[in-house]
């Protein structure tokens, strides 16, 4: 299964490892590559992160406070949006 990425999606993850970078360019970099590392592994475990209490969706989970929403098709996951 691939993962695309929406460009709402990168633009919005660009300005949050840009504002966590302000305070530590470390916990930007780890911060990334946490989140990198979830949503690549979505594919052997589409709901491993706990549901967001704020939708009704299944296919919207959060990851360290910030919720990541995707789309699961036949043959892709679309990462659509990333908030806090």
């Amino acid at each position: 299964m691939n993962i695309v990425y929406e460009p709402k999606f990168i633009n919005k993850f660009n300005d949050i490892w840009s504002f966590i970078a302000l305070d530590s360019k470390n916990k930007a970099d780890n911060f990334k590559s946490e989140i990198k590392l979830k949503i690549e592994n979505l594919e052997n475990m589409l709901f491993r992160c706990k549901k967001s209490i704020y939708f009704e969706n299944d296919n919207i989970r959060v990851f360290q406070g910030y919720t990541i929403t995707y789309e699961i098709e036949q043959t892709e996951i679309k990462v659509l949006k990333i908030f806090k």
